[in-house]
């Protein structure tokens, strides 16, 4: 009989968790130019300041910033195995903030607190609130999160009594939106940037189709997968799909409808927070994602030529849908753009 070693870590079930919990994740993660190189692999990202030191230049800044939706899923990367490697579903995200950008040399860490817990009514899983807060090498917090997933348990003997549910904002509100310091659109070029479009030429209400599909690949999205360091199974291994299939990332797909969004909202340079997202339908290799979105909002800062407008980006797979089987992810966000 084989004498198994118990040094493996099987991650955490529902019945681990407490409220006020801390966890520190491992393994802090240094951002490198072929970090960003690789993420413009494998999204087909266009926005100006991400891509041209010359522009990012033009905007007060000293270098080309690593990708917002970039910095996200390396700080959510980290959580993975202490949070969710034995989620059902990651189910929603709220309240995320990013602070100050993120640049190639800069090395970032996670730290999270579990802040609510609801055991569901089969007794076989959970939710887990957290909220997870990323730092760079100084210590400075460059994006702080809540998102919500529902985590296996180990039994099924009721474990919470009542549950704890956290209240958190819909929307971040405009005025606690984080605009860099040094950034300044004054000298803003709309001919480098790709599109002639700033925030007064976008209204609450108009809907824009983003035209292009881009059909996933079962090596792109696991090989994004580990560039974040999400060791979630359920993408990597057949076993745990009764498809027989590996269920595509959620970031996967943040970052595929941003990309897309560049059609239509070239000019919605930085994502300054994301005020809800759901991953409404499962994803896998083959299919081909669409995406639309809506202006909810628009804001002017009334400084340094800057606005802020709050965009509804829709994914949809294999053709246009609304709430149904089709769409895979719903997210309600805040960009940075020229006014």
């Amino acid at each position: 009989m084989t004498n198994w070693s118990s040094k493996t870590n099987p991650g955490n079930y529902f019945e681990d968790f407490e409220i006020g919990q801390k966890i520190l994740h491992s393994t802090p993660r240094t951002v490198t130019d072929g970090d960003k190189a690789l993420y413009q692999s494998l999204y087909p990202v266009r926005n100006s300041i991400h891509s041209s030191k010359m522009f990012a230049q033009g905007c007060g800044l000293i270098e080309a910033p690593i990708n917002d939706m970039m910095v996200f899923h390396i700080v959510f990367g980290k959580t993975v195995p202490d949070i969710s490697l034995n989620a059902v579903a990651n189910l929603g995200y709220a309240e995320a903030r990013f602070f100050q950008f993120v640049n190639s040399g800069d090395t970032l860490r996670s730290e999270s607190e579990v802040i609510g817990l609801k055991e569901n009514s089969n007794h076989k899983s959970g939710i887990v609130w957290v909220k997870t807060s990323g730092y760079n090498q100084r210590q400075d917090v460059v994006l702080e999160y809540i998102r919500w997933v529902m985590v296996l348990k180990k039994t099924e003997r009721i474990y919470l009594e009542q549950p704890v549910i956290p209240q958190y904002q819909s929307v971040v509100p405009p005025s606690s939106l984080c605009i860099p310091e040094e950034l300044d659109f004054t000298c803003y070029d709309t001919s480098l940037a790709g599109e002639r479009f700033l925030l007064g030429d976008y209204a609450p209400g108009e809907m824009i189709d983003h035209v292009d599909g881009v059909t996933l690949e079962d090596a792109e999205h696991m090989m994004a997968t580990r560039l974040w360091q999400n060791t979630a199974r359920v993408h990597f291994d057949t076993i745990y799909n009764k498809n027989g299939k590996r269920l595509i990332y959620g970031g996967h797909m943040i970052s595929m409808a941003r990309a897309l969004s560049f059609n239509g909202l070239a000019n919605a340079q930085c994502v300054l927070a994301i005020n809800a997202g759901s991953h409404v339908n499962p994803c896998y290799a083959g299919d081909t994602i669409r995406a639309w979105s809506e202006i909810i909002d628009v804001h002017d800062f009334e400084t340094r030529g800057m606005g802020a407008i709050r965009i509804r980006t829709v994914a949809t797979k294999d053709q246009a849908g609304k709430y149904d089987k089709y769409v895979v992810l719903d997210l309600d966000y805040w960009c940075l753009i020229p006014a």
